[in-house]
């Protein structure tokens, strides 16, 4: 309602056009990264080996401004967490928007290497991704991006996904792996423009499963919203190694799946490929160059591990007292004032 009166200060945040203010927008973000820190804390105490967090991965947040629907990047939050007890982390992304994000906030460390599965060229946003992004200082060749065109297939997707995600894990060597997985890159999208099917989507985890590393699987893009639900159930069962039967049981959202006829799998889109078996194999041997150029897994100084912090929840049902009104002797007794503060009324209450 009082929007106009802070637009200079949601234009300075990109709050604006992709990135609209609404109602719940705190509690929108507090959920969805709450989620993926939480899972982050339970993977490193070993309370799982698999976390789960569908409304997460919002990759295009940068550290001072919302991008791309994305508000708070939860993804770099999470591994932030993941990094007090692993000494690398690894961040793969096969939305088909380029995960800058995630890889600017890491593109000059060697402790994450970022690697990201997008749709690069013709204006596509965000417009960064290229093969040439490697990163820069000590996270030179720890930023890796496979640039691809539109139609792209599951048999093109894995031909680069499996050896580079082998390579990959063997010369890095990483403690946990953070895999975002974006529906928008599947078919039928109403804003992508690749043609991968549900399994080659899962296929990804199936893969990533068996390095048996410490892994969070997140959520991302997806504008069709009866094929994101489709991707993430069956995704969700390929994490449990499940089987799911091919036709969606009666539901209260049982009408939204008319689209395809109330199937889960949904036949390919009629689309050319133009990513060529040539152009991809060029593309394969170009990223394996690069990873070449790391000798081995970088080593990280031993030091203590910083605490888990927990936020505190907020009391919806405190009021705070008018500041206009004294302070009461009572209350002034039960403030603590520290050594190093030098006026008589800054304190803190128990």
């Amino acid at each position: 309602d009082n929007q106009e009166e802070y637009l200079d200060q949601l234009q300075q945040y990109n709050l604006t056009e992709d990135c609209p203010i609404f109602e719940g927008l705190f509690e929108f973000c507090r959920l969805y990264t709450g989620g993926s820190i939480d899972g982050a804390v339970r993977l490193n105490h070993q309370q799982c080996d698999i976390a789960i967090n569908w409304s997460g991965g919002l990759h295009h947040a940068k550290c001072a401004e919302a991008s791309g629907f994305c508000y708070v990047n939860d993804l770099v939050l999470a591994i932030l967490e993941l990094l007090k007890y692993h000494a690398r982390v690894l961040y793969i992304d096969i939305d088909i928007h380029h995960g800058d994000g995630v890889e600017e906030a890491f593109f000059t460390t060697d402790r994450v290497m970022t690697v990201s599965f997008h749709k690069y060229g013709d204006n596509f946003f965000p417009g960064t991704g290229a093969l040439r992004d490697v990163g820069q200082g000590r996270g030179k060749y720890y930023s890796v991006n496979v640039p691809l065109k539109d139609g792209m297939d599951d048999t093109g997707f894995q031909r680069l996904f499996k050896p580079i995600m082998t390579k990959v894990m063997e010369v890095y060597q990483p403690g946990a792996v953070v895999l975002q997985c974006g529906a928008d890159s599947l078919s039928h999208d109403r804003l992508g423009c690749f043609n991968l099917s549900l399994d080659g989507h899962a296929d990804c985890i199936r893969f990533m499963k068996k390095f048996k590393v410490p892994l969070m699987v997140t959520g991302g893009g997806g504008y069709t919203k009866s094929n994101v639900a489709r991707c993430w159930t069956y995704e969700t069962a390929a994490v449990c190694d499940q089987k799911l039967k091919d036709d969606i049981p009666l539901n209260d959202y049982y009408e939204y799946f008319a689209d395809g006829n109330y199937k889960l799998k949904q036949p390919h889109s009629i689309v050319d490929n133009m990513n060529t078996k040539a152009q991809l194999n060029v593309l394969r041997q170009s990223v394996m160059e690069h990873l070449r150029a790391i000798e081995h897994a970088p080593a990280v100084q031993m030091q203590e591990i910083p605490p888990d912090h927990f936020l505190p929840e907020f009391d919806d049902n405190y009021e705070e007292g008018d500041p206009e009104d004294r302070i009461s002797q009572q209350e002034r007794d039960q403030m603590i004032v520290g050594d190093n503060e030098f006026y008589d009324d800054v304190g803190e209450r128990l």
